[in-house]
């Protein structure tokens, strides 16, 4: 039997959590606004230069309403901030390791394609209204 060779962790090492700890609960929460494909799409469409909602609108496809509810998301989750200049609204990713991040965790889900396609124990994503 072969074993897989796990990388090793090429980030400083942190103290772990202990499973009761609130701080469990927060990064919980901080991987639950990101759970959420249209948000991710909307992240990664401000990572480079802010957008109003309207062109948000355009690069998901979705209704208006439900764009804006997403971004609210994301501005209360503090991934990115609004600025207004007029009648216009501009979002835009406000932490620069946003980027990495997206990055690692795309990294992350290739290197483990197969065994996320068979996961049963969490539903696959669908592009919905939501």
């Amino acid at each position: 039997m072969t074993e897989r060779a796990t990388p090793a962790l090429t980030t400083p090492a942190v103290a772990l959590l202990p499973a009761e700890d609130e701080g469990v609960g927060m990064v919980a929460k901080f991987f639950r606004a990101l759970a959420d494909p249209t948000r991710l799409r909307l992240l990664e469409f401000l990572l480079h230069e802010p957008h109003t909602v309207g062109e948000c609108v355009t690069h998901v496809g979705l209704a208006q309403g439900r764009v804006s509810s997403h971004l609210a998301c994301l501005a209360d989750c503090g991934y990115v901030a609004a600025r207004r200049d007029g009648r216009r609204t501009f979002y835009q990713v406000t932490d620069p390791r946003v980027a990495d991040l997206i990055m690692l965790a795309r990294s992350l889900a290739a290197d483990n394609a197969t065994a996320l396609a068979a996961c049963i124990r969490i539903a696959p994503t669908r592009r919905t209204e939501g």
